[in-house]
């Protein structure tokens, strides 16, 4: 047998993370980084980008880019292949929670939902699969959620874009995995980032939410890297069109 921890080794593998100058993809682009991936984040806070870049060193770059102007996916895709070439990998992590009640949810709030949580991760992936597939090896990481099978008050837009990333993995995965290019989701539960910052705001709420969970806590930075490195990773070969809930049981009870 080798070395089981070759298994998680990314030297070599270019890797693409969107919403990487905060949160959870920030922290992706991180772990990648360091099991040996050189690391391009996306997104469209520059200010952030640079100190996400600086943070990780020479093995990351960064692009300033809106993924949800589909009119803009190619030049995006080129600029994102500039430094280091074609992405082997490429986590979903950018999104938006506009947390409109169901009667008061605008046009406006619904398309900005649905083209940045569900539409860029698709044609993204779409433009990128073409050297993926060439290579005959890929990864890709959408974000699910909570809110992919459980409804929440004020999230209908978001819910249902994240119920929408369940099935557009499992067909990404129907549709590219003969190709080598695996497609498999995370659905995070309570983690303290910009998007859950109400909830952590509230700290009876956000102790009610711990509760619920089998482990009885909320989600810390770290619990995430190691399904990220796995999912990215040669571990995870036989793996695809799959949901990996990282959310400490919440969804199990």
């Amino acid at each position: 047998m080798d070395d089981p921890r070759m298994l998680f080794d990314l030297t070599g593998r270019v890797a693409c993370v969107t919403g990487a100058s905060s949160g959870l993809g920030r922290r992706a682009a991180a772990v990648l980084a360091a099991a040996g991936a050189r690391v391009v984040g996306v997104a469209r806070r520059a200010e952030a980008l640079t100190e996400m870049k600086d943070e990780i060193g020479e093995a990351a770059d960064a692009v300033v880019a809106d993924v949800a102007d589909r009119s803009k996916i190619e030049e995006t895709v080129e600029q994102i292949g500039s430094k280091f070439g074609p992405p082997d990998i490429v986590i979903h992590a950018a999104g938006v929670n506009t947390r409109e009640a169901a009667d008061d949810v605008s046009p406006e709030g619904w398309d900005t939902t649905l083209a940045l949580n569900l539409s860029a991760p698709f044609f993204l992936s779409q433009a990128m699969v073409p050297a993926m597939k060439k290579r005959g090896w890929g990864r890709i990481v959408n974000f699910a959620s909570l809110q992919t099978t459980r409804a929440f008050p004020g999230g209908i837009a978001y819910g249902a874009t994240k119920a929408g990333i369940g099935q557009l993995t499992r067909a990404m995965a129907e549709a590219w995995s003969p190709h080598g290019i695996t497609a498999n989701a995370i659905g995070p539960g309570f983690f303290p980032t910009e998007l859950t910052q109400a909830v952590f705001d509230d700290p009876e709420r956000a102790a009610r939410n711990a509760a619920q969970t089998c482990i009885r806590r909320n989600g810390r930075a770290e619990d995430i890297d190691g399904p990220i490195l796995f999912l990215c990773s040669k571990a995870s070969d036989y793996v695809t069109g799959q949901v990996l809930m990282v959310d400490g049981g919440f969804t199990a009870k």
